[in-house]
Order: structure tokens, then sequence, then C-alpha cells
């Protein structure tokens, strides 16, 4: 299918015009690049969940790939500055993990943000305005994974699909992968309606798209064949609710 193109934040796929989706992807990559280092005391959250979404990016990439869709993924840590975030939130530039400092991020002043703002997160987004723009495509879905233990809770849930103001085909969608999967869940564990489906729902009501987020469980989107029963279903239902690709 599909030519791919890599810049310093971002990867993308590059997909067929008349697909029914396009794909982001926020947090696909844990790559601190040059000239970051990670401090001694920040050696921990290397290719944690913390750095990234873990299993994201490999789904991500096989779902646009069974739609010829346009796919749009960073490539960069979260910890360098978060993608999902709306600009000027403190965590942007997340200062602890699980109670401790990072250091990665302490006494940042505002030409450091600036600087990562301009180099990593503008051009992120601004590839994901123009995959929108070239895409025919209603929807647009973005795609996280989410840790099994956060903060000393056990997840049960394998599947969240989050949403916000689309709640209808964010219920249907629910109802589709809930006929084929275990344990999906409407808004958890994060819920859309809480502002935490950000990149997509900004850029959505940018193009007048239906924006939707997918979370799926780390240890089940690291899975292939997890994601072997998970594409597929995630792919018919986006042919039968929004065109046939």
């Amino acid at each position: 299918m599909s030519e791919s193109f890599v810049h310093e934040a971002y990867e993308e796929l590059l997909g067929l015009p008349d697909a029914p989706v396009v794909l982001s992807c926020e947090h696909a990559s844990p790559r601190l690049p040059e000239p970051y280092r990670w401090h001694a005391d920040d050696g921990w959250l290397a290719g944690t969940h913390w750095a990234y979404d873990l299993g994201a990016r490999a789904f991500t990439l096989e779902l646009a790939r069974a739609l010829s869709a346009n796919a749009v993924l960073s490539r960069f840590t979260r910890l360098l500055v978060d993608p999902n975030r709306e600009l000027g939130r403190a965590d942007m530039f997340r200062e602890r993990a699980d109670g401790k400092p990072v250091q990665l991020n302490a006494e940042l002043d505002d030409t450091q943000r600036a600087a990562r703002i301009e180099r990593y997160y503008q051009p992120f987004h601004a590839a994901l305005d123009q995959a929108i723009a070239r895409s025919g495509a209603p929807l647009l879905l973005s795609i996280h994974s989410f840790t099994p233990t956060y903060e000393g809770v056990v997840r049960d849930v394998e599947i969240g699909v989050l949403f916000n103001r689309d709640d209808e085909p964010g219920r249907d969608m629910l109802a589709a992968l809930s006929a084929q999967l275990p344990n999906v869940r409407e808004n958890e564990p994060w819920s859309g309606k809480q502002g935490l489906i950000y990149s997509a729902e900004s850029h959505a009501e940018r193009f007048d798209k239906i924006a939707l987020e997918l979370e799926v469980r780390q240890d089940r989107l690291e899975n292939r064949d997890y994601r072997a029963q998970l594409v597929p279903a995630v792919a018919d239902f986006v042919r039968r609710r929004f065109g046939a690709g």
C-alpha cells in the first residue's frame, strides 16, 4: 500500500484519500532525541509507560495498512513534551512519575519549553492537520495504550472506547468491539468527557470530523495474537460505519 515519511517529530504512513479514517498515535515512541539525554535518576523511566504507549505504534501501523489509511505517529517520548495535552497545561511537561521527580523536566524555563514545542509538538500537530485536510475520511481515530496497573490500581478493562461529543459513533464502536472481545468499556480507564482526548478532538473540531480514541491495555496490545483479533475487529467496524475505503 503505502509510502512512509519520517520527520524529526513524527512518522507518517500515506494511505488512500478515500480511506474511511485518519489515524493518530500521540505516544508512539520512547525516543529521546538529540541533544537530550536521560539523567541518571531518570534511567528507570526509559521504555516504560511513562515514556510512551507500549504496543500503540505496532497496532496503529497494522490498522493503517488494513484500512489503507493515513496515519501520523509521534517520534519523541511524551516526557519531552506531551502532544495529547493542550498548550499551556502544566502536565505537558510531566514533573513527577510514580511519586518521583522527572529530572528531564526539572526547572524548565520558558525558552526551553518553547524550544520543545516548536521542534516536536507543533510539527506533529501540523502533520496531522495536513493528513486530515488531504483525506475525505469522516473519522479521526487516536490510538493509545494504558498500563495494567496504575498507581497501585489493577485494571481489568482491556479496551476503552473514548469520546466526548460523538456519543453515537462511540457507542456503536463499543457495541461492535464488545461483540467480539471481552472487557470493552465506555470512557475507561480515562474519559473523553473529561478532556482526555485532546489531540483527536481538537483536530476533528477544526475539520468537522468525528473524534474517537481507543485505549488498549498494554499487556494485550503488545501481544501479536491479540492484535491479530483486534485489527480486523476495528477495521470491520470502521468500514461498516464510515465507508469501505
